[in-house]
């Protein structure tokens, strides 16, 4: 719960710092931008599960999950045309749970909001960057026949890494690598009799067209 209210205050400010910027007397001072990315979500298996509620303290086998296409977009700011920079990122993916034995498998679809600090080289047309942050992960567990439709909003962390190429002075193109460490916790998966936590980690691949202004 400190995590999740400490990862809520992080996106908060992250958000309430790009407000000013945009209002400040000098915009021009500031480089924005807006980005569309698609690519691939390679998710680990879900591990070290075990039950929640009255199933606590049971452990179950690991959760193979699928690859899956992703998309997402980008809203992000470097003061002063710097090297350092703000960026709010969403991406969303459906890692569903493959089948176990003969349990069939179960619809997971999950949205990752992050709060990126970056670092870029600034050049002219080639800006590889790194950064990370906190991030909120929520994902939506469908009904099946084992399972109750069930939502939980967990606290996580993003790191990536990637490279722009403007191809004009306003319009890049980029590629990235994303990695995703998080726990989620499905209190209601079971019903009332409880539900499962597992960690999640997943890797990301996109590419991407940014808009700068």
């Amino acid at each position: 719960m400190v995590w999740r209210r400490f990862a809520c205050s992080w996106l908060s400010a992250g958000l309430f710092c790009c407000l000013l910027l945009f209002l400040s007397p000098s915009p021009l001072k500031a480089e924005w931008y807006a980005a569309a990315q698609l690519g691939a979500n390679f998710a680990d298996p879900i591990r070290n599960v075990r039950g929640s509620g009255t199933l606590a303290g049971r452990d179950a086998p690991n959760f193979n999950l699928k690859t899956s296409p992703a998309f997402g977009g980008k809203l992000g700011v470097f003061p002063n045309h710097g090297i350092f920079g703000l960026e709010l990122d969403v991406s969303q993916s459906t890692p569903h749970i493959k089948n176990l034995d003969d349990v069939p498998g179960i619809h997971l679809a999950v949205t990752n909001i992050g709060a990126n600090v970056l670092l870029r080289y600034p050049g002219v047309t080639w800006q590889p960057y790194i950064g990370g942050g906190p991030a909120l992960l929520v994902a939506r567990l469908g009904r099946s026949s084992t399972t109750e439709r069930d939502t939980q909003v967990s606290v996580g962390g993003n790191v990536l890494v990637g490279i722009r190429a403007f191809v004009t002075p306003r319009v890049a193109l980029f590629t990235e690598y994303k990695y995703t460490d998080s726990t989620f916790r499905f209190g209601g998966a079971f019903g009332p009799v409880g539900g499962f936590d597992g960690t999640y980690r997943a890797h990301q691949l996109f590419v991407g067209l940014s808009y700068h202004f």
